[in-house]
């Protein structure tokens, strides 16, 4: 995979990063100081016990809302100036309601193309090659024509990542994608990001409490506690210091959870 610090000597600038951040909900601070950034076909997975601000880090990294200190860049760009937003792939905490859909698995996974687009233009060849593909990487091209309605909880987030694929995004961002699926859809969801980090080059932004499905396969780990970037590294860092993210997959949790 490929990785970026920056942006000197004629390096690609980093889809993500953000310099001393810091955020607070009144008197609550929540983010202090925080440093990071997701480089050129990265695979980087963000997380922290409860609490930890990690909900309140994506807001800012994304521009949902403007940080109190610090700056935050997507490609460059403070996120409020970047045009193009399809570059930015976003997948929420499953926020979203299928119950009521009224829409096929191709049909929810087209309207990834209209980032991209625009609602004005009527859907090409290239955003059909574009659904498909992105169908494919997350083994559902069979299930094209089935409500979304009729799906388990792990297909329909596999449907809301395909969606996300389908603007051909550089920067992919996860929040808890695979909280609470089954197995088989957590080795599909892994194998789709893996896919799309080696073979095209998007950098990724898992956010999880759930890591042995990726754990082989990640390039580096931030762990935010306390609204703090306290571990930020290989993975295999952690497991020098006695924690799992695979093998033992409670270990991670507990270690999270504990004293800082």
């Amino acid at each position: 995979m490929q990785v970026s610090s920056g942006v000197t000597g004629g390096a690609r600038p980093d889809p993500l990063r953000m310099e001393a951040v810091g955020f607070a909900y009144g008197r609550h601070g929540v983010l202090d100081n925080v440093s990071l950034h997701v480089g050129p076909g990265e695979f980087v997975a963000l997380t922290g016990p409860n609490g930890s601000g990690k909900s309140t880090l994506l807001r800012v990294a994304l521009g949902l809302t403007p940080p109190e200190r610090g700056s935050v860049r997507l490609f460059g760009e403070p996120p409020d100036r970047l045009d193009e937003r399809w570059r930015v792939g976003y997948v929420p905490q499953r926020a979203v309601i299928v119950d009521q859909l009224p829409a096929t698995v191709e049909e929810v996974v087209a309207s990834g193309c209209v980032a991209r687009r625009g609602w004005a233009r009527r859907p090409s060849d290239k955003d059909q090659h574009r659904v498909d593909r992105a169908l494919a990487v997350v083994a559902l091209a069979d299930r094209r024509r089935t409500p979304i309605v009729e799906l388990s909880g792990g297909q329909q987030q596999r449907v809301f990542i395909a969606r996300a694929l389908a603007s051909d995004p550089e920067l992919l961002v996860l929040d808890e994608p695979i909280a609470g699926v089954d197995v088989e859809s957590q080795d599909r969801f892994r194998d789709a990001l893996v896919t799309r980090c080696r073979d095209d080059g998007v950098a990724v932004l898992l956010v999880s409490h759930e890591l042995g499905a990726v754990a082989d396969d990640l390039d580096r780990l931030i762990v935010l506690r306390g609204g703090t970037v306290v571990f930020d590294g290989p993975p295999a860092g952690l497991v020098d210091i006695g924690v799992s993210l695979g093998v033992h997959r409670h270990d991670l949790p507990v270690w999270l959870e504990g004293p800082g």
